[in-house]
Parts: structure tokens; sequence; C-alpha cells
């Protein structure tokens, strides 16, 4: 597997990939991306912005796709709880993360994680963090593998709740 920044023309296949999440999170009777959200515009601007990604497999097909970004994120400056690192230091975090069904479980998310905890290390950032749907068990449960530590609850820009975790990565 390899991780690279998406392309416009990456833009159709991530919106596959997403609604296919979109799909399992409705069938689980979670209503985690049930309101429009993510939607194109915003996939487009992530690629804009060089904060989209894509992940191919051997035959460099698109395997799954995640939003990953160092510049902050606004809903995170006001939590119910405690960060671990203060918000206003730099820190990564992880949005939008979908796998195509075909490849559900199959430990491609904790490559993920795994590739951005080594970029972050790189970068000598010390912080990573996540918000989930309360519901979203699965994201959850990887994340707490993954030594997150739960933290707090945050709103979204359209005012919904989230679980927030944070994992300290060594430098």
């Amino acid at each position: 597997m390899k991780i690279q920044l998406a392309t416009t023309a990456d833009i159709p296949r991530i919106l596959e990939i997403i609604d296919d999440a979109k799909a399992l999170l409705k069938s689980l009777g979670i209503d985690q991306w049930q309101n429009g959200y993510p939607n194109q515009t915003q996939i487009e601007n992530d690629v804009a912005n060089n904060e989209s990604f894509v992940i191919l497999n051997s035959d460099n097909q698109i395997i799954a796709t995640t939003m990953f970004s160092v510049k902050g994120e606004p809903t995170y400056k006001v939590i119910e709880g405690n960060w671990i690192i203060s918000e206003s230091e730099k820190y990564g975090v992880i949005h939008r993360l979908a796998t195509a069904k075909e490849f559900r479980k199959s430990g491609i998310a904790y490559y993920i994680f795994e590739y951005f905890h080594d970029f972050l290390k790189q970068q000598n950032i010390q912080s990573l963090k996540i918000d989930t749907h309360q519901e979203n068990l699965g994201m959850q449960s990887l994340v707490k593998k993954l030594g997150y530590q739960y933290c707090g609850i945050i709103y979204t820009n359209y005012g919904d709740k989230r679980l927030a975790f944070e994992k300290i990565i060594a430098l």
C-alpha cells in the first residue's frame, strides 16, 4: 500500500468510497454522514488545500481515502473535557477516513494512522487528534487499540456532538 495526495481526477472514486461508508453507517443505524456531509464540495476543498489523501493497493487502485491536516481544526477550540496537548499547539488531525467496501477489515485504517503518526514524528509534531460519532464503535475501537485517549466532547460546525480522542506521538 501507499498513500499519496489526491488529485481532482481522484474525486469520483473518493466520493464512491464515501458513499459506500455512508451506506455502511446507515445500515448500522448510525446517523453519522447521513446529512449530506461529506459532499463533493468538501472533497474538492480538501484536494485544493492538499489535505485529501488516497490509499493505493499494489495494483494502483484507490482503496481508501482520508483527510489529514496540521493546520488545526476550528471545532477543536472548544471541548467539553481537556485535550492532552493544548489545542493552540500544532497537531495533526484526521477526518473523512473511509475504505472501499471490498477492502474493509484488511488493516487499511490502521496503516493510515501509522503512516500519519510517522509523518508527525518527522515533523516534530507530538499530537494527533480525531473525533468520531458516539455510535461509531468501529472507529472508537480502532483509536483505542492505537493508544488514543478519550478527551471529551466537541461539536461539529453543524452542531453535532462528537467524541474527541488524542494520541501523543513519541518524538
